[in-house]
């Protein structure tokens, strides 16, 4: 594989090309960070549309939005395993493949196109939480820290040494969301200054990953995301914090099928069955843990939009309990 962090002259004598690959929106600013680097970005791959919305409607990816409101060439192949389609990204001639969240696998015929090989964002701090669904793992996990890497891709699964690295904390308020957020921005703050280095023709030092640590980060789906209040609260609160905002924690109220936005661990001794209240007011929903209590703060009834305890409690006045 070609190494990023040669030194190369002839990079300073012509635009680099570059061809990015990403889908969500966690990959738009590193798509902006390419485009504003002074490098030549010629094309970008992304998802083909997916139905979305009430409607079902196809709906091009954010990265296709971007790249539309760009004005470069979009390709958007099933896979990238067909001859064909290795022969359309060779015909680019990119020196560069930048992938940030893309979707899909490369096989070992892609990693080799571009002269320089290609380089990953990936949001976390490897060899942990390598895979699918690092952000909200990390958040599970109780991580007190996570972060972004920038990485040399090769053909296993984010084993590549890892050129750039930023770290962030992770918040006891945190959710999937805003770490999200956080760490979108702190891959496009990575991805510029690599580029820069290339682009002057300076040197990358790689850092191969550890073969102790590794952990995998497996995709979500929306099982993961029912409350066993028979788990401790404390476990029950990260689960909430993650899965906002998808695929959005599900539990029961005495009775009622809800969605969880947001809610509270708090330390308090009781004998109750998992899952019933032990208080209810206007600050929240006491429900009984394994350990402790989980204080509602806000939620959704099927078909409604999010509110606030109060208001959920005004339409079942029967549930207030004074704490």
């Amino acid at each position: 594989m070609n190494n990023a962090g040669l030194n190369n002259p002839d990079l300073r004598r012509q635009p680099l090309r570059v061809v990015f690959a990403g889908t969500p929106g966690f990959s738009v600013p590193c798509l902006e960070a390419c485009r504003a680097s002074g490098a030549d970005v010629v094309a970008v791959y992304t998802q083909p549309d997916r139905p979305a919305g009430r409607g079902r409607k196809l709906t091009p990816s954010p990265v296709k939005q971007a790249a539309l409101a760009a004005a470069i060439a979009i390709e958007q192949p099933e896979s990238l395993k067909s001859a064909e389609a290795q022969q359309v990204l060779a015909a680019y001639r990119p020196d560069l493949l930048v992938v940030v969240a893309y979707g899909l696998i490369l096989p070992r015929k892609v990693l080799a196109i571009p002269r320089l090989g290609c380089w990953n964002v990936h949001a976390s701090l490897l060899p942990r939480w390598r895979g699918a669904a690092p952000i909200q793992r990390a958040i599970l996990a109780g991580d007190s820290e996570s972060g972004v890497d920038l990485m040399q891709m090769e053909a296993a699964l984010d084993t590549g040494p890892v050129l750039l690295e930023r770290r962030t904390p992770i918040a006891r308020d945190d959710t999937g969301g805003s770490l999200h957020d956080r760490l979108s921005a702190l891959g496009a703050e990575a991805l510029t200054e690599g580029l820069a280095y290339l682009l002057a023709g300076e040197s990358l030092t790689a850092r191969a990953q550890t073969a102790s640590g590794v952990v995998y980060a497996h995709k979500l789906d929306k099982a993961d995301a029912k409350l066993d209040f028979s788990r401790p609260a404390f476990e029950l609160e990260r689960q909430v914090r993650a899965f906002d905002p998808w695929p959005v924690a599900e539990g029961e109220i005495a009775g009622e099928p809800l969605r969880i936005w947001a809610a509270r661990a708090i330390e308090l001794d009781h004998h109750a069955v998992p899952g019933g209240v032990l208080a209810a007011s206007r600050d929240g929903i006491d429900l009984a843990c394994g350990h402790g209590a989980l204080r509602v703060t806000t939620l959704q009834r099927a078909g409604g939009k999010r509110i606030d305890a109060a208001d959920y409690l005004n339409a079942r006045p029967e549930l207030r309990q004074p704490r």
